[in-house]
């Protein structure tokens, strides 16, 4: 269900972070491949402890020591693809040219400055997704904008880093954490816009233009995962939250909808909890006494945390009471957050706003609130975990860490979307402390020259040539929008070239028929199970010079393609041939097509006449299907036309 919110009102701020790969030869700091790998081709592992790092100011990053709390074992995957830089075992290399040059395309795009000279930085990054701790990033340019219907939105920087390791499993019970080496060093821009998006569906437009943007070089992967949003928010009396890994641009507006949610609700509880005068007790109790001798809970398998040397510990949170249970956000509860804190440390929990429950007994309940003096009448909430002791006391800690910022309201943090729009604690907000200077990179000067090279080349934007086809094709706004924003434009442009009609007028072929191959008919065939992608380039190109000479009706299109993308080699496989091998050689003898249409009107002659002239559509599929495509479209309603007319004035 939509929400509707007066983001005016509310003093909603957003901007978005952007990030695309690169579709370069090579990585960013070394010359290994950026394709990705099947996992199971990986041929070798190693481990890896991460610590936080002083930045070169003194000063530890708030994000980098929450991380560390939780010391976690980080196992990596690598391939024969990868090498001694991905490992950090070797110093990376010069920086990228190819992937630098793209960035400064993009950069002009957008209308902004490049800097003087490129510095490479590291960003402290110790969550496992890479070997060294860090990030490498770096600012290529500033000041740059877009224009939008509801207003200009600044662009602040669009900087060139490595993308990150891709996490594939967790062993244990959050003890290690598995990358896969593949992703790591692909090049990526990073482009952030200033907080100057007011409504969430002027986000969504941004990121959408954006992407746009960054399509139109023609120099960027395509796919899952190969591009992903994140969002910054913060309203009136809130605070700034990052939302990371949004993939489906039309979550965008969903998700800032959830997050404006989120905080009016958790700006709601602190001023509840104010009200009641609650507060945090900072007082870890075992409690593994009240539930000795429980063989079995649907939630939690406490016996067996127990008997390897754990228990069963709790904290009371005095005012709480009803609150932990409250929805927050759509499908998550203020004890999901709490349960996010736990969860980082390796422990589920439970607290008593949903207990008895799971194979905890009211008595139970009881006994654990008389230990901590806690109100019988639900004003206070116990929140239990179940694990070996440091473990369960690094995960309650985490606990009433976050219950004492409820106290003060919304938390900077960074948030992980979630595939329903809600989000997930993920860390802390970094801050500035976690960047340093990469001394192993050197710094790459950029020129007015190699700017001007870069300018006089850059590629039609999707609007500009969205226009262009409209005007020289005679495309509507749909199928102009469709083609200028599909991959297959330059293949449309060449196919059009060669065999196309002027306006859709004259001899060649139609246009719109081009378009709708290349876009609507490639996706049904899709969705039928066609291995559509197996076609090339040349296999369209010979169909639109076979169908240009008349070797076959335009109807026939989907059937030819389909059967050449069903066969073993495609690419020995003629158009030629498969209209041969289908049957569907254009049939020339138009008195033989004109006895069948009399066949099939003279069958249907009640019909013709209850129908009068509306009875041509339904027998044209008739018609059509008997033909299989080998006499034009045009042809075949014309000599249709014909037959029902001589019997409705017969």
């Amino acid at each position: 269900m939509k929400i509707d919110f007066d983001y005016r009102k509310i003093g909603l701020k957003a901007g978005l972070e952007i990030h695309q790969q690169l579709d370069t030869r090579t990585k960013l700091f070394c010359e290994c491949p950026t394709a990705l790998r099947d996992k199971r081709e990986s041929n070798r592992s190693f481990k890896r402890y991460l610590r936080a790092s002083k930045s070169e100011m003194g000063e530890v990053d708030a994000a980098a020591l929450e991380e560390e709390k939780y010391s976690r074992t980080f196992v990596y995957r690598a391939y024969d693809s990868t090498c001694l830089v991905e490992n950090d075992e070797e110093p990376p290399g010069e920086l990228n040219r190819e992937a630098l040059e793209i960035s400064l395309e993009v950069a002009l795009l957008l209308g902004m400055k490049p800097v003087d000279e490129v510095h490479t930085m590291r960003k402290i990054v110790i969550d496992g997704s890479n070997t060294c701790g860090f990030q490498r990033t770096a600012l290529v340019a500033t000041d740059g904008g877009i224009e939008t219907p509801e207003g200009f939105v600044g662009v602040d920087s669009l900087c060139l880093e490595e993308d990150a390791a891709q996490k594939v499993e967790t062993e244990g019970e959050g003890d290690a954490v598995v990358f896969s080496l593949d992703r790591l060093g692909i090049p990526l821009v990073e482009i952030c816009t200033a907080p100057d998006i007011k409504t969430a569906e002027q986000a969504r437009k941004v990121a959408e233009q954006l992407g746009m943007i960054l399509r139109s070089t023609g120099k960027v992967k395509r796919g899952l995962g190969t591009i992903r949003q994140d969002i910054n928010i913060s309203i009136e009396g809130g605070a700034r939250v990052e939302l990371k890994g949004v993939q489906n641009l039309r979550l965008i507006g969903k998700i800032i909808e959830n997050e404006v949610v989120r905080q009016t609700n958790l700006l709601k509880l602190r001023d509840e909890l104010k009200r009641r005068g609650a507060r945090v007790e900072r007082r870890i109790v075992d409690l593994s006494s009240v539930f000795e001798g429980k063989r079995f809970l649907k939630r939690k398998s406490l016996p067996k945390e127990i008997k390897s040397g754990g228990g069963v510990f709790g904290v009371c949170l005095r005012g709480f009471g009803g609150l932990v249970g409250r929805e927050i956000q759509p499908g998550r509860r203020f004890g999901s957050e709490l349960a996010d804190f736990a969860r980082k440390c390796g422990a589920g929990l439970m607290h008593t706003d949903e207990l008895p429950a799971y194979g905890v007994s009211a008595a139970e309940v009881g006994r654990v609130r008389r230990i901590f003096g806690a109100a019988e009448t639900g004003k206070d909430c116990v929140v239990l975990v179940a694990a070996e002791r440091e473990r369960a006391e690094k995960a309650l800690n985490a606990v009433l860490n976050r219950a004492e910022e409820t106290l003060r309201g919304v938390p900077k943090e960074t948030r992980r979307a979630l595939l329903n729009g809600s989000s997930a604690f993920m860390r802390p907000l970094p801050g500035a402390a976690r960047m340093y200077p990469e001394t192993d990179v050197p710094p790459v000067e950029i020129g007015e020259e190699w700017v001007k090279e870069v300018k006089s080349r850059l590629p039609e934007t999707f609007e500009h040539r969205k226009a262009r086809y409209k005007e020289q094709f005679g495309l509507n706004e749909e199928l102009a929008d469709k083609i200028s924003r599909n991959p297959s434009f330059a293949l449309f442009e060449r196919l059009m070239k060669s065999f196309g009609s002027k306006r859709g007028k004259g001899k060649g072929v139609p246009a719109t028929l081009v378009v709708r191959t290349l876009t609507d008919t490639l996706a049904e065939l899709t969705q039928e199970g066609a291995a559509v992608e197996k076609l090339e380039d040349r296999h369209f190109v010979d169909l639109f010079e076979q169908l240009s000479a008349n070797a076959f009706a335009k109807e026939a299109v989907p059937e030819i393609l389909k059967f050449l993308a069903s066969q073993p080699q495609p690419a020995e496989t003629s158009v030629a041939k498969a209209v041969k091998e289908i049957g569907l050689e254009a049939e020339t003898n138009l008195e033989e097509v004109e006895r069948l249409i009399a066949e099939v009107v003279s069958a249907r002659r009640d019909f013709v006449k209850e129908s009068g002239a509306r009875a041509v559509g339904p027998l044209m599929g008739v018609v059509m299907k008997e033909l299989r495509g080998k006499v034009d479209g045009k042809e075949v309603n014309k000599i249709l036309t014909e037959k029902v007319k001589e019997i409705l004035e017969g």
